[in-house]
């Protein structure tokens, strides 16, 4: 891919949020000519991290980046996964990419904090990164976006982006309160690492009784495992959400009478400092854009964590977003990104509806129809992944005029 004529004006453009999408989308806007700007509410990008997928699609994302032979490098291998009923007898041991629908040797599972490096290493040099900085305000017109941070300082861009997440600021700025975008799942759920006392390695084990879950996952031999409590609950419940220790509260009452590790889980889960509590919700939204402003990623699409493809549609949305703008206008360019990317978006997230989490059956019946399944399953690494996750062939994109530059 050539780089456009830089003797010309570049047009400016600011992408809020440096976890996953907004790098991506920074990495191919800077390809097409872009002048772009990286605001990060965080101090520094986060480290380490959970394990997460890049499956299908999002694999050519990252080969056409270049990042390929790193993130191989830093494939996690988790070689086990073993289900335990609720008297912590075991239920069934099979190789985790039969249940991720992850196809050995292509798709790649690398701890998230892997992933943002190899973004940000790629794209550093040729982008302005504001870390500890916010937008406070956007302002649209027929020159530009007039944006106020946090920090104090007022700039002015051609366009904005939100890559800000699940409860994306840019979203509400744009289109109004998360609430009518908001599908929640029936779940809620907490994450948070603990010290490794249960000599695991390169697997996962969970433990489901009706609609509650415990799992710990050993990313390698390491001294920390990251645990999880994912529970069922009818409704949203916001009135905890609108408080740490509420959280931790309904966690802890959900589980109280739990059995297996979930006693010291609970402890751990008091005293961490990585604790995230939240529900499992999508993101349903009827257009992307609005003006000069686009969403892309979890702002935009987020699938959820029960579909595993939560960072695929986040890189494949950013290429897809950035493409469609390398030879047009916002609005054609919006349109293109929109029209072309909405049916991968939409069949990824359609792979879960309400309660319906494999994982995480909420019934006695399900939960027994699931663990026949997994007993029948067969231990042999997945040779064909979910056909959602390669639902989409990338375009090759070849800008001619590129509007990135100003004539």
């Amino acid at each position: 891919m050539t780089r456009t004529d830089l003797t010309t004006p570049r047009r400016k453009v600011l992408i809020s949020g440096a976890s996953i999408a907004g790098p991506a989308l920074a990495f191919w806007l800077n390809r097409y000519g872009y002048a772009v700007t990286v605001v990060e509410k965080a101090s520094t990008l986060r480290s380490g991290g959970y394990p997460i997928d890049v499956r299908g699609t999002a694999v050519e994302v990252v080969r056409r980046m270049g990042i390929l032979p790193q993130l191989q490098d830093a494939q996690i291998e988790t070689r086990r996964f073993t289900f335990l009923d609720g008297d912590a007898s075991l239920v069934a041991t099979v190789n985790p990419q039969s249940v991720a629908g992850s196809v050995a040797g292509r798709d790649l599972e690398v701890r998230r904090g892997d992933l943002t490096d190899a973004l940000y290493t790629a794209v550093r040099d040729d982008v302005e990164f504001l870390f500890n900085d916010s937008i406070r305000t956007l302002d649209q017109s027929d020159h530009g976006v007039d944006v106020t941070f946090r920090g104090g300082s007022r700039r002015t861009f051609d366009m904005v982006f939100g890559a800000d997440g699940l409860h994306s600021r840019t979203r509400e700025f744009l289109f109004g309160p998360e609430e009518q975008f908001h599908r929640y799942l029936g779940y809620c759920f907490a994450g948070f690492t603990m010290r490794n006392t249960f000599g695991l390695s390169h697997e996962i084990m969970m433990w489901n009784t009706p609609g509650r879950a415990a799992a710990l996952y050993a990313v390698g031999g390491s001294d920390e495992v990251h645990a999880f409590l994912n529970f069922v609950h009818p409704e949203p419940p916001f009135d905890a959400f609108d408080n740490p220790e509420a959280q931790q509260d309904l966690v802890a009452a959900i589980f109280a009478d739990a059995g297996w590790e979930v006693p010291g889980m609970l402890a751990a889960m008091r005293d961490a400092d990585d604790l995230f509590i939240d529900m499992v919700s999508q993101i349903r939204m009827p257009r992307w854009s609005s003006g000069r402003i686009a969403l892309v990623g979890d702002a935009a699409y987020a699938p959820s964590f029960l579909t595993g493809q939560g960072s695929s549609l986040a890189l494949v949305g950013a290429y897809m977003l950035a493409g469609s703008l390398a030879d047009r206008d916002a609005a054609a360019g919006f349109a293109a990104y929109e029209h072309n990317t909405r049916e991968f978006v939409t069949v990824n997230q359609d792979q879960i509806g309400e309660g319906d989490a494999i994982l995480f059956p909420t019934t006695a019946p399900a939960l027994q129809q699931r663990n026949d399944m997994l007993r029948n399953l067969s231990t042999l690494p997945a040779t064909e992944g979910r056909p959602a996750h390669s639902a989409l062939t990338l375009p090759e994109f070849m800008p001619g005029a590129t509007p990135g530059h100003c004539p």
